[in-house]
């Protein structure tokens, strides 16, 4: 296997808690997606909610992938105040939150 260079996906698998509206998540989606222009490392972001059909979320419904160039990227969006301050809002309306950063790797055969 051979890792990415540099490149750093940051993801976040999100439980909302029970009461928040599918508007507020489609709001607080459109803030996550902002960041994006607002800070430089950021270089990309998706998101999506769960279609399994095997029923093993455990109640998270949430999927926002961010990309960065490099960890050192991810460290300066995490700092970032509009990062800390979209993060306040958004947790307030998160029951769990797993936060998962890797690298990506290929493998050869």
């Amino acid at each position: 296997m051979e890792e990415s260079k540099g490149v750093v996906k940051h993801v976040l698998l999100t439980k909302f808690k029970e009461g928040t509206s599918e508007n507020q998540i489609e709001e607080l989606t459109k803030g996550y997606a902002k960041l994006v222009d607002l800070i430089e490392p950021m270089k990309s972001f998706h998101w999506g909610k769960d279609v399994s059909i095997e029923n093993l979320h455990q109640g998270f419904t949430h999927i926002f992938e961010s990309t960065f160039e490099s960890m050192e990227g991810v460290a300066e969006y995490v700092a970032h105040p509009a990062h800390v301050d979209f993060a306040n809002l958004f947790l307030s309306h998160v029951e769990k939150v797993i936060v998962f950063d890797y690298k990506p790797t290929t493998v050869r055969i």
